[in-house]
């Protein structure tokens, strides 16, 4: 269960981006608190993956502010963004590990770029992560050497092994078998209870996401519809988040002026 208390880990505070002209987010405000595995959630071009890529600082947003870990992320200069990155871990979709090299230097790789370790201490915390995702005994494997699943775990691994406070997730059991994904779900929920990690998961998969979450986030059209807990998103009576539930087709009218105009390009 989600740590008790009521410390923010994450706080965005009226957040608008844009991609050129295009306002993507229109205004988000949304908490996360510590000890807390929040779901994000919403259908193609609703916004999710683009608030992920501002709560990372991979972009600066047009107005509006992203406190992470007490810090804002807006203002901030480069030095204290390195540093706190330290406090980050990321478990990219695809799993982003580097072919050329083997599982226990992927996993490695946060350690020689933030510490000056050396290589026989490196390598026992490698192998200690990789034990944690259930992967000891595999750091001498090559990347395609391993199974999609396996990939996966991989990159949990070297996204922890330097014990971040805030862990991002981006579609974690996307194209992974239910017994698979399932056991991802198990190790998302072992390293907020025990490692007492604030998580984010970018996800589409319902029942992945009705399983770990403390609380779920769903977006629509780049605003925040509502924030609650997954029985209270379940029996929400707005109509756009039991469409998504429900797998059901939107049915936006389109006024004829803006069709017109998007044809002729005006």
């Amino acid at each position: 269960m989600m740590a008790n208390n009521n410390s923010a880990a994450i706080e965005v505070i009226d957040l608008v981006t844009h991609y050129g002209p295009r306002e993507i987010l229109h205004g988000i405000n949304l908490t996360i608190n510590e000890g807390e595995i929040m779901i994000i959630m919403g259908g193609s071009g609703s916004g999710k993956s683009t608030l992920l890529r501002y709560l990372l600082g991979l972009g600066i947003p047009t107005s509006g502010s992203i406190n992470l870990l007490g810090k804002d992320i807006t203002k901030i200069s480069n030095t204290e963004m390195h540093q706190l990155r330290q406090n980050m871990g990321v478990a990219f979709q695809g799993g982003a590990l580097l072919s050329s090299m083997s599982i226990g230097e992927n996993v490695q790789l946060p350690l020689r770029e933030h510490t000056h370790l050396d290589e026989k201490t490196m390598e026992i915390m490698a192998r200690m992560k990789l034990e944690v995702v259930n992967l000891g005994g595999f750091e001498k494997l090559m990347p395609a050497e391993l199974s999609g699943g396996m990939i996966k775990r991989a990159a949990v691994a070297r996204a922890i092994v330097m014990d971040p406070k805030l862990m991002f997730f981006d579609e974690p059991s996307a194209g992974l078998d239910p017994v698979v994904s399932a056991e991802l779900d198990e190790l998302i929920l072992n390293l907020r209870d025990a490692m007492k990690m604030t998580i984010v998961v970018v996800t589409h998969e319902l029942e992945s996401a009705f399983k770990i979450a403390d609380r779920i986030t769903v977006l629509d059209q780049g605003n925040i519809l509502m924030t609650d807990t997954v029985e209270n998103i379940k029996n929400s009576d707005n109509e756009r988040i039991q469409s998504l539930l429900n797998r059901r087709p939107s049915n936006d009218e389109v006024q004829a002026d803006e069709y017109l105009n998007r044809l002729t390009g005006v």
